[in-house]
């Protein structure tokens, strides 16, 4: 009878523990998957899946970080025309399909040239390839053209057609220049001067190139006119 009790209680105990093991595994896995995405989630743009400022920021600290002496990137950044028109005109879901389509080519070219793209704010992204030789004109160009191709989204169920362009600028930069400061102040400086000069173009940041003050542009820039009436937030 011991002998029996005995063996039940071993059985028993072996039972619990199994189903405690297998319980604790799940658990564990539970616990990496919710971490897993809580970090994709800091680091991401939830609208269109690109990493965000912050995903941006720490991609570049990782390549400086990697990398023994510091290089030459290109830092773009893109700021699409015109865009709250298309807002107002066709409501903010087809606002945020297009913001989606553009930020679909946006990564594939960046993908090419073994960059990393984000979107940074509303209708603003940016992006840095480890290339900055003579290409760099031909790669700005090809960021314009991609954009302003037409799309075809569904509007109130009906496929039709729309076109955005960008005004973008691009700066050469070295790997180890802060990304704030330098690499992305740089472009912005370039892409006011692409705006201003009709926008749907690019402009390669050169020493010298200045961002004109408040007073002298007369006003804010385009693209800080309606900075809190863009697309779903970054």
């Amino acid at each position: 009878m011991f002998t029996t009790l005995a063996v039940i209680a071993t059985t028993t105990v072996a039972i619990v523990s199994a189903a405690w093991a297998r319980h604790m595994v799940a658990e564990t896995r539970r616990l990496r998957a919710a971490l897993t995405d809580a970090a994709w989630q800091l680091a991401h743009d939830p609208l269109t899946g690109l990493l965000n400022r912050a995903g941006l920021l720490a991609a570049h600290t990782t390549h400086t970080t990697l990398t023994t002496h510091p290089q030459p990137i290109l830092a773009i950044l893109i700021d699409l025309d015109g865009f709250k028109t298309i807002n107002d005109t066709h409501g903010h879901d087809t606002g945020d399909d297009l913001l989606i389509t553009i930020a679909d080519r946006i990564e594939e070219l960046t993908d090419l040239h073994g960059g990393v793209a984000a979107r940074l704010s509303g209708d603003e992204y940016a992006a840095l390839l480890p290339v900055c030789r003579h290409d760099v004109d031909r790669i700005a160009a090809a960021f314009v053209a991609v954009i302003a191709a037409p799309a075809r989204l569904d509007i109130d169920g009906h496929l039709s057609t729309i076109a955005v362009t960008a005004s973008i600028g691009v700066a050469c930069v070295e790997s180890t220049d802060s990304l704030g400061d330098v690499a992305l102040h740089r472009a912005d400086i370039a892409m006011y001067h692409a705006k201003h000069g009709g926008g749907n173009q690019h402009v390669i940041y050169t020493p010298g190139l200045r961002m004109p003050t408040r007073a002298a542009r007369r006003g804010p820039r385009p693209r800080d006119l309606h900075s809190t009436d863009r697309g779903t937030g970054a």
